[in-house]
């Protein structure tokens, strides 16, 4: 099918920060309004953003945004688990965009970018170049989606990417993005950048 689907992977139990990140505030609004809203502006064709089982704040959190949300009952197992759980909704289409709900940095323009330089590449991918490692934000084709074997652990498409010659795949760099926020000291460095409300 073509087109493209965006997964918002919102599923982490924020254990290291001590509270739920996805709902730290930027500029008054939650990461994971904002994540959604990011990726919902990109119009594609299915948005699913996959959340814990437990999640009724987390709901009501996206509630007014056109999105499909499906939970992940082994959140613990990692980013892999929550792919897999988003696969049966986005594994047709041509290209999905993956996004974290932990980046504050992140802004409309580069996911558009992503969705650019996936359609010109040689392997329909693109990713973020994070402290010299591929990441997410990325864009990769949908039959990535039907090919997860359950085990992935929390590495996610981060290998296959890796994996891909040099050239095939869409590069962007955006060393913003690699504060994501896991712990109190990343809380802190997004509170004296100003991405994240006091």
């Amino acid at each position: 099918m073509s087109g493209h689907a965006a997964v918002v992977l919102a599923a982490g139990s924020s254990t290291r920060l001590g509270r739920p990140k996805q709902l730290l505030r930027r500029d008054g609004e939650t990461l994971l309004h904002r994540m959604v809203r990011l990726a919902r502006g990109t119009a594609p064709s299915v948005l699913v953003v996959v959340l814990p089982e437990a999640s009724g704040l987390l709901t009501d959190a996206v509630s007014d945004l056109d999105c499909v949300q499906a939970l992940n009952p082994d959140a613990q197992r990692g980013m892999g688990s929550s792919l897999l759980v988003a696969a049966p909704s986005v594994q047709a289409l041509d290209h999905v965009l993956v996004v974290a709900c932990d980046q504050p940095a992140l802004e409309a323009a580069h996911l558009d970018a992503l969705l650019d330089s996936a359609n010109r590449s040689a392997s329909g991918c693109a990713a973020t170049l994070l402290l010299g490692t591929l990441g997410v934000p990325a864009v990769v084709p949908g039959a990535w989606f039907a090919d997860l074997a359950d085990g992935q652990g929390d590495s996610g498409f981060r290998a296959r990417l890796r994996a891909l010659e040099p050239g095939t795949v869409g590069v962007l760099h955006a060393p913003a993005l690699a504060l994501d926020i896991d712990t109190p000291d990343d809380l802190r460095a997004a509170h004296e950048l100003g991405l994240i409300d006091d």
